[in-house]
């Protein structure tokens, strides 16, 4: 199961049964966190989220926030993006 601090930490699970019969415990997707926007930041090449994360959020595990913000699916889709959104730090 996932660590506190994880976005999954809170987040129902249930099982399901996959192609071959087997019984296997997944984790339901989280609703998308509200975030206030702290500002944007324009990109750079070179530049990869977690980077970025680490810069503005203090934590490079924390590029999944800034994906989400951006309404972003992967880290790809933000790969040409020219301004990022950043969101507010939390405490």
């Amino acid at each position: 199961m996932p660590e506190p601090p994880s976005r999954y930490a809170h987040v129902p699970t249930y099982t399901v049964t996959d192609h071959r019969g087997r019984t296997v415990e997944v984790l339901s997707v989280p609703a998308a966190p509200v975030q206030a926007l702290a500002g944007v930041h324009l990109a750079r090449d070179g530049e990869r989220l977690d980077h970025l994360a680490a810069r503005y959020l203090g934590d490079a595990t924390l590029w999944w926030r800034i994906a989400e913000r951006n309404d972003a699916m992967t880290t790809a889709a933000l790969a040409e993006a020219r301004e990022i959104e950043i969101p507010v730090r939390r405490g």
